[in-house]
């Protein structure tokens, strides 16, 4: 028997949810959500919540429960969303109001969480909590304002003392912690500034003001070429960055400047080196590491150019801008040893020892030391007139000169007090002579050794000069009748 086709009736499924099981369902999803918000597990509370929305996407509750869960995982722009969805499905959704108010102020917008907070009580005008975040929000705004003036007068420990305030009401506010950053790295605390913008780059690492801030702090530690990559970095993400675009200017004027400067000295042009220093530390007062630099490169080119009093004022800039800048401390010192004065020398080689031990270090010290007893002594050099490296000759004819220009006889008509005076001068240059005319004794003089032992307390200034003259009667010295006229005569 032949098959029969037969076209059956189809039933309508009868396994499509209505509206009331969505809601049944929902509501299911809802307690669970609050059960896992209960225990703080807010991911699992975040799931429930979205699937209560997604099976009833009308009510505003969920996305206020949703909300609340994303501010407890620090998402406020997400809670955000959420909170705004809730007020427009009830705009008297009081919850709505002030969850979106806390968003607004932890993303760092006092005056639209003050509109919400204001909104919640003209619904509730009895609520503590509006009460207590509106005034919140007024003194972010408070905080906000006294920043801005710190800034414009530049006092950025204020405004960094601001910003922490801010913060603790706003602590989702990347604009307060790029206005942070920015001030703690123009106070020279770079590490600091460096660890803000860096949480916010691993968070968002397209965000143009940390990039500039992270770029600032290499710029401010003298790492010229990688300020200026991350400035350029910066400038494609923000192309109107103004103060990306100002820093970047300005750290490649300071480099090209700077190895302007250097190229000048290794040509030994010394006077071009020193004008191309000056003009670069017209270029950003504000880099404290690249001008202490350049202040020390201008002492070293001063020096070169025997401008020893303008160097020490160049490297006491540079020690002023960073006093662990051993280089300056140690270009200081020299010039203080050009300028015989061996105190200052002596104390800056005595910081730089204690700070690096080297054996150079210890000798520079003691070489100062050294000078420094001897610059207490008399210097046999000045009373004769004659330089260091004098000749035994050059030694003999300055004492000539002096001798007989101070020898007691030639004075024998002066006041008792010029006598007294000359008599002095006469002794010295005598004591000059006996010490630098011996080889063994001007030896040890030069090596800073005393020389009490060698008997100079004993010292007659007369015998050497009868010794040096040939004894009595080959010299003598005869006046004219006016005072101060003589003339010498020799047997």
């Amino acid at each position: 028997m032949a098959a029969v086709d037969c076209d059956m009736p189809v039933e309508p499924e009868s396994n499509i949810p209505t509206q009331e099981d969505l809601e049944r369902e929902a509501e299911i999803f809802k307690e669970k959500g609050n059960a896992f918000y209960i225990k703080k597990e807010y991911s699992e509370a975040f799931n429930y919540y979205t699937k209560a929305i997604d099976a009833c996407p009308k009510n505003a509750s969920y996305y206020g429960n949703r909300a609340a869960t994303l501010m407890m995982l620090s998402r406020f722009r997400e809670a955000l969303e959420d909170s705004q969805q809730a007020v427009r499905l009830d705009d008297c959704f009081t919850k709505g109001h002030l969850r979106e108010g806390k968003c607004h102020l932890s993303l760092g917008n006092a005056m639209a969480a003050s509109r919400c907070f204001q909104k919640v009580l003209e619904l509730d005008p009895t609520n503590t909590q509006a009460l207590q975040e509106h005034k919140n929000a007024a003194a972010l705004l408070e905080f906000e304002k006294m920043a801005e003036y710190g800034f414009e007068k530049r006092d950025f420990r204020k405004v960094v003392f601001c910003m922490d305030r801010a913060l603790e009401f706003a602590s989702a506010c990347h604009k307060f912690k790029i206005l942070k950053a920015e001030c703690l790295a123009l106070l020279g605390r770079y590490h600091e500034a460096q660890s803000v913008a860096s949480d916010i780059l691993r968070m968002d690492s397209t965000n143009a003001d940390a990039l500039y801030v992270r770029g600032l702090c290499l710029y401010y530690e003298d790492c010229i070429e990688k300020a200026v990559q991350f400035f350029v970095q910066a400038l494609r993400m923000a192309p109107d960055h103004e103060k990306a675009r100002l820093a970047c200017r300005n750290a490649k004027a300071l480099k090209a400047k700077k190895e302007e400067g250097n190229n000048a000295f290794k040509d030994r042009d010394y006077d071009a080196a020193y004008q191309l220093y000056t003009e670069a530390l017209t270029i950003d007062p504000n880099n404290i590491k690249t001008n202490a630099k350049l202040y020390c490169n201008r002492a070293t080119a001063g020096a070169k150019l025997n401008k020893l009093e303008q160097a020490i004022e160049d490297c006491s800039s540079a020690i002023k801008l960073d006093e662990s800048y051993i280089k300056a401390y140690l270009r200081r010192a020299q010039c203080y040893m050009d300028l015989e004065q061996y105190e200052e020398a002596v104390r800056d080689y005595e910081k730089v020892y204690h700070t690096e031990k080297t054996k150079e270090h210890k000798t520079l010290l003691k070489n100062a030391q050294l000078e420094l007893k001897k610059s207490k002594r008399k210097d046999y050099y000045k009373v004769l007139g004659v330089s260091k490296d004098a000749t035994e000759d050059e030694i003999k004819k300055a004492y000539r000169k002096r001798a007989l220009m101070h020898h007691p006889d030639r004075h024998s008509g002066a006041s008792a007090e010029v006598q007294k005076e000359e008599e002095k001068k006469f002794k010295e240059v005598g004591e000059a002579f006996t010490v630098l005319s011996d080889p063994k004794k001007k030896s040890r003089y030069d090596s800073g050794q005393d020389l009490d032992d060698d008997g100079m307390g004993d010292f007659d200034a007369n015998n050497i000069f009868k010794a040096f003259f040939g004894g009595p009667g080959n010299f003598s010295f005869e006046t004219n009748s006016a005072p101060g006229n003589f003339f010498f005569q020799f047997g």
